[in-house]
């Protein structure tokens, strides 16, 4: 018996899920007392809690399906969409203690408070506001995908809208592999007209019974009632539960899949060695080193900028509770990162080029790889690992809103008041998560923008923790240029004809054609281009010329090959400003232009931050005094004890001088204990052990 393709146990198991996390919401709800209970669980989460928390919040489907996506789409360096958090996950050692020793609810507080300005604290808020109804969309966006691909149509139920869009994808790729051996005139201007086609999405695989809109409503609807019922409580139980699920989905496919292709032996002789390789070269992949060294970069200026940070660390009910947790929790991820890694590879060896949309991986493998209850198990672990951030995160973002945007307008309210408020603006926030999903194609687009974006407000979420000189005025004007340069250009242009048909932003990088010595695949043996698997031989490798200032360049109309060339997607306003010093892009590849694209992100705030602050007047003394007090004083065992000392620190500004890296200078750093080598320099340690596994499956069975 079968529900849209679903085997009923596959049912069963997922209504059973759902009712577990409900009752889970329910039961945390009767400790909801205040909103600190509410935002931050009292302060009062042990390890156990804070090591799923944070393991729960920083891991979601979107992160499973993009790195499998990327991988499926770019070889094994495409993984570096997403590992590259593996570098900057020693750095959590500090930002944890940092944001415990605020005692603050919400990264708005910090600004509040660090720059004396509500205003900041508000800009804050509404701009994370809107980055979380973003990112909840794509969250939507993978969890239906996947549901989609787990209930395909029989061919014998399209209706002729959904046949046309099947037959052209197939014709697509049927073009797509003579192109080696060369194509006609007439096979070229079809294949130049089914591109664009399938640049645009036009194009489809399969059809789905799942209709995206009905999924996501009833989704939302599920995260807001636990979320509503329980708040952070419910986000630190329920994601212990859902971590174990995480766990699960990460591994079943592995055993079956690699099963399916012949061990690692028969993946490398399925798929190219050059897709192995950890880091591409410009002319095979989009991964050259220095873009991934660009990305981290860019990502280590925004992780600070995440909101939920603030929430999870001052969850901890002291600091080292809170380290602890923070990078238990994600060294705990970037192991379950390498299944993911996997997972891609065996992607690419079981469908090469037959999936039209990469999002779809996860559903497609589950489908064809497990059994009934497996599956359903499967998709309990899917909305587990989507659920777990987006539970926490709608809370702490609810906090932004009422702390930073509606407690300053209407002060005085009851706590019970706030808590109500903030249930409201959760079940809003969700809502429009649902609405933004319903217009998110590209998740690898969205990936890209959440790595650069943040550092808009990230890097002066640095300088403002070690850097006493930093000004208010600096802070505002470097928000204001770099959101205009990072965020509203890069989508105001592709809305506007002028623009989208400008010649003059037309421009492509020049076609590359190289070859690559690669061990012969199975198929090439079959073929007799190699006389056994693994044999070197040169394979051609075409990497097609790529827009310089908009993402995609395509024909207006794709059936007309003489109509207009107009520019599509995200619009590169960094390389447009670099244009306006004759810098020439023509010769650049996709990798070259992604790191210009992330370097500028990343270091133009900073430079912007220093030259502004020592041009701007600066915050008062007694203010900074006081911040500074509360970042140079440890969280001590009881409340009245830590008050205590944030009192004796406050009256005495000078006692922590002695202990700074620069004395009698405005930089706030103080000398690292022996605590901090060890925590700092024995995560370098396990980041290396993860290199090592990561190593070996690129090589196991070559």
């Amino acid at each position: 018996m079968t529900l849209f393709g679903l085997h009923i146990l596959d049912v069963a198991i997922i209504a059973a899920y759902i009712v577990v996390i409900l009752w889970l919401g329910k039961r945390a709800g009767r400790d909801t007392r205040n909103t600190s209970d509410f935002y931050i669980a009292g302060r009062r989460l042990g390890k156990f809690y804070q090591f799923f928390l944070n393991f729960g919040n920083s891991t979601d489907v979107n992160q499973a399906a993009g790195v499998s996506r990327e991988i499926y789409r770019q070889g094994l360096g495409g993984m570096w969409i997403q590992f590259l958090v593996l570098f900057l996950t020693p750095f959590y050692w500090f930002t944890t203690m940092l944001f415990r020793r605020s005692r603050l609810i919400t990264i708005g507080d910090f600004f509040t408070e660090r720059f004396a300005s509500p205003f900041l604290g508000g800009a804050f808020a509404v701009f994370t506001l809107t980055m979380a109804v973003i990112g909840g969309g794509a969250s939507y966006m993978v969890a239906g995908k996947t549901m989609m691909a787990l209930t395909p149509k029989p061919a014998s139920e399209y209706t002729q809208t959904e046949r046309l869009a099947v037959d052209r994808f197939h014709e697509y790729r049927e073009l797509k592999s003579q192109m080696t051996g060369g194509l006609s005139p007439e096979q070229q201007t079809r294949f130049d007209e089914l591109h664009d086609r399938y640049k645009r999405g036009e194009l489809r695989a399969f059809i789905s019974y799942v209709r995206p809109i009905a999924f996501y409503v009833v989704y939302a609807l599920i995260v807001a009632a636990y979320t509503v019922l329980g708040g952070f409580t419910a986000a630190a139980i329920t994601d212990a539960i859902q971590g174990v699920l995480i766990v699960t989905f990460s591994i079943m496919l592995i055993p079956i899949g690699l099963k399916r292709v012949g061990g690692f032996e028969g993946l490398h002789a399925t798929v190219p060695d050059y897709l192995f390789e950890l880091f591409g070269s410009a002319s095979t992949s989009e991964y050259a080193w220095y873009t991934v060294l660009a990305m981290i970069v860019a990502n280590l200026v925004s992780i600070v900028a995440a909101a939920p940070m603030m929430a999870t660390a001052g969850s901890a009910k002291d600091e080292w509770t809170a380290r602890v947790g923070m990078l238990g929790g994600m060294f705990f991820k970037r192991f379950i990162m390498l299944l993911w890694a996997l997972a891609g590879l065996l992607a690419i060896a079981l469908y090469g080029g037959t999936l039209d949309d990469p999002d779809h991986i996860w559903g497609h493998m589950t489908r064809e790889l497990l059994f009934p209850g497996a599956i359903g198990l499967m998709f309990a672990g899917i909305l587990a690992a989507n659920m777990s951030s987006l539970d926490a995160g709608s809370v702490t973002n609810s906090a932004l809103f009422i702390r930073n945007l509606y407690q300053p307008r209407f002060p005085g309210k009851s706590e019970r008041h706030y808590i109500n408020v903030g249930r409201i603006v959760i079940v809003l926030l969700l809502a429009a998560g649902v609405v933004t999903a319903l217009h998110v194609n590209s998740l690898l687009s969205l990936f890209k923008y959440f790595i650069a974006l943040p550092a808009i407000f990230g890097a002066a979420i640095w300088l403002g923790f070690t850097w006493r000189r930093l000004t208010r005025m600096a802070v505002i004007i470097q928000v204001v240029v770099c959101f205009t340069l990072i965020a509203v250009i890069p989508n105001l242009f592709q809305q506007i004809d002028a623009v989208t048909a400008n010649p003059k932003f037309l421009v492509e990088t020049e076609p590359r054609e190289v070859f690559v010595v690669t061990g012969a695949l199975a198929e090439d043996v079959e073929a007799g281009l190699a006389d056994a698997v693994g044999q070197p031989i040169r394979r051609p490798h075409r990497t097609p010329p790529t827009g310089i200032f908009f993402e995609n360049v395509v024909r207006s109309d794709p059936s007309d090959p003489n109509s207009p060339r107009v520019g599509e997607g995200r619009f590169n306003a960094e390389v447009w400003v670099l244009s306006w010093f004759g810098v020439d892009f023509s010769g650049c590849t996709k990798a070259h232009l992604e790191a210009i694209r992330f370097g500028f992100d990343a270091i133009v705030p900073f430079v912007l931050l220093v030259l502004l602050s020592y041009a701007t007047p600066r915050v008062s003394k007694q203010c900074l005094d006081a911040f500074y007090a509360k970042i140079h004083t440890p969280v001590q065992s009881t409340p009245e004890r830590d008050s205590a000392a944030i009192e004796l620190a406050t009256r005495q500004p000078n006692m922590h001088d002695s202990e700074k890296l620069l004395p009698g200078s405005d930089w706030e750093i103080l000398r690292p204990g022996r605590a901090d080598f060890i925590g700092f320099g024995g995560s370098w340690v396990i980041v290396g052990v993860v290199l090592l596994l990561l190593w070996l499956l690129a090589t196991i069975g070559s």
